[in-house]
């Protein structure tokens, strides 16, 4: 909500000078923002959400409990101080980011799912996440061997959700609410960090 608070500010200030720096609307992760009007600054503060914007947090939620799931296997499979710690820092920020899903939804009368739904036989999973198959694969292995499929794995769902929120910013209307748009924005710049740091890892290991 930082941005749009930013914009309505100047957005006031504009109506009291004859001249005034330009609006700069932020753009989706990765794209320029765009100059927009006061008027249109503050047309924004009326933005509501979408069916996108919905589904989007009802997806994510899963997609975010899997990752638990997978952090939970770490702690008796791993002999890695580093991985605990990678596991940790994954642990708090998504537990956290799961808390902020459900009352989002719950604050506009959405169903808000359970976070055990992807196991449901008929679930869709969605873009990244594991299948039963591999993660019985991680559930099986240990020491080392754990470690590297752990990454492999938690790369491959980070990606996952860097595929979702490309497609919620790419969804005609999608992610104009500011709660919305900050957060999706968060995902993207948190999950790209911690994929450059496993990558990282990974590299290391397999030398």
């Amino acid at each position: 909500m930082k941005y749009l608070s930013a914009i309505l500010l100047i957005a006031g200030s504009a109506a009291c000078r004859s001249a005034s720096p330009p609006l700069i609307q932020p753009g989706a992760p990765g794209a320029s923002g765009r100059e927009i009007t006061a008027e249109q600054a503050v047309d924004l503060s009326r933005v509501s959400y979408t069916g996108a914007d919905v589904r989007f947090m009802q997806g994510m939620i899963g997609h975010h409990a899997q990752a638990l799931e997978m952090t939970a296997l770490l702690k008796t499979r791993t002999g890695s101080d580093d991985m605990r710690k990678l596991a940790h820092r994954i642990e708090l920020s998504q537990a956290d980011e799961i808390t902020l899903m459900q009352r989002w939804l719950h604050v506009r009368g959405a169903e808000v799912p359970d976070v055990h739904a992807h196991h449901a036989h008929d679930a869709v999973l969605m873009p990244g996440m594991l299948t039963p198959d591999e993660m019985d694969r991680l559930a099986m292995a240990s020491g080392a061997a754990f470690d590297r499929l752990f990454l492999e794995f938690m790369i491959k769902h980070h990606d996952g959700a860097l595929v979702m929120v490309d497609q919620l910013f790419s969804t005609a209307g999608a992610a104009q609410e500011p709660e919305i748009f900050a957060f999706a924005s968060d995902v993207d710049t948190d999950q790209r960090i911690e994929i450059d740091r496993m990558s990282a890892m990974l590299g290391e290991m397999l030398k």
